[in-house]
């Protein structure tokens, strides 16, 4: 009788992102001087020169834990290759419970997300939380409109950490807090520190109810065996509160699904997507990722750099609530696993 192998549990890995200068080798050291001690560590780090500097830094604080380099190109996209070998490696050498990677502050995080969906890194990789770093003092509405990458690492975001508070200009701070407040989809948080000070539990968190906006439940069926997908758009009411005509509804999907953009555009030309009075959401439409917003019967789709998982929340007229099972049906029709 041939007995099952259990499968080896995978490695939470935890992308440290932040453009150049505001503090990820801080908070990296920060981490690593308080990683419980029951727990194997190992970091990652991305050069853009030839010459790694970080890793030696990190190397030579890190108490021990392990610490690899990939120098010489941007792991997000040029280096994608480097960056497999590298992971490939460290995994089967060191075999860490935790790990953390480090991108250049030059690079487009998102093309690590992807890449970290290889069928063999996807089967011993977990993405954990996202923590994207940043200084406020170079904050403006300017900044956002001339630096793709900045605003890139902002919405990508699962957590974004606001280092130098202690040297930042408050109004800066606040405004910079008012614009992470207006993405979509809500941060599971936005903290203040200095120094690099980044509490561990960040790494880990995971949300539900936020300041600001409600959360929707995933309806039975709808989502993904990845439990946790919080929806909270500000104004969209959760089940527990929904008013009697039942006119919201939210869903999930896992990033594996690929939703058609033709036949998105072709469901929302029709009934009973038409009437909606409200859609929001973020969908994976192949390699790339989009953000749906649909108002005042006008469909909008523009790219984005989400790549947690897809979601999609719609509200109806009190007197127009659609068969909601029907929506779902409608959706998955236009679907398919990548």
């Amino acid at each position: 009788m041939t007995t099952a192998k259990t499968p080896a549990p995978r490695t939470t890995l935890n992308l440290i992102s932040g453009f150049l200068g505001a503090g990820k080798t801080s908070a990296i050291l920060h981490l690593l001087r308080h990683h419980p001690a029951g727990e194997r560590w190992a970091v990652l780090v991305n050069e853009f020169g030839e010459v790694g500097i970080d890793g030696g830094v990190l190397e030579d604080a890190g108490g021990g834990i392990p610490v690899r380099e990939v120098s010489g190109g941007c792991i997000c996209c040029t280096g994608a290759m480097n960056l497999r070998v590298a992971l490939t490696r460290l995994l089967r050498e060191v075999r860490p419970d935790r790990l953390l990677l480090e991108p250049t502050g030059l690079g487009h995080p998102a093309g690590i997300v992807d890449t970290l969906r290889d069928p063999w890194l996807a089967g011993a990789v977990r993405l954990g939380n996202i923590i994207t770093l940043v200084d406020p003092s170079g904050f403006s509405q300017e900044r956002l409109e001339q630096s793709l990458i900045y605003a890139d690492q902002l919405s990508l975001a699962d957590v974004v950490v606001l280092n130098k508070t202690d040297v930042a200009p408050e109004e800066r701070i606040r405004a910079l807090e008012a614009h992470l407040a207006g993405l979509y989809p809500p941060k599971l948080a936005v903290v203040r520190t200095t120094r690099g000070a980044l509490d561990p539990a960040l790494l880990d968190l995971e949300g539900r109810a936020r300041p600001g906006g409600a959360f929707t439940p995933v309806q039975p069926g709808a989502a993904s065996a990845e439990a946790a997908c919080p929806l909270t758009t500000p104004g969209l009411p959760d089940h527990g509160q929904a008013p009697q005509a039942d006119t919201a509804r939210g869903w999930c999907f896992p990033p594996e699904l690929i939703f058609d953009r033709k036949g998105l555009e072709a469901l929302f030309a029709a009934p009973p997507f038409h009437t909606l009075t409200r859609a929001k959401g973020v969908l994976r439409t192949g390699r790339e990722w989009q953000r749906l917003d649909w108002a005042e019967g006008r469909l909008e789709i523009t790219p984005i750099t989400w790549r947690r998982d897809s979601r999609l929340e719609l509200i109806a007229p009190e007197d127009a609530v659609p068969d909601w099972t029907d929506v779902e049906t409608r959706l998955r029709a236009v679907t398919r696993t990548g």
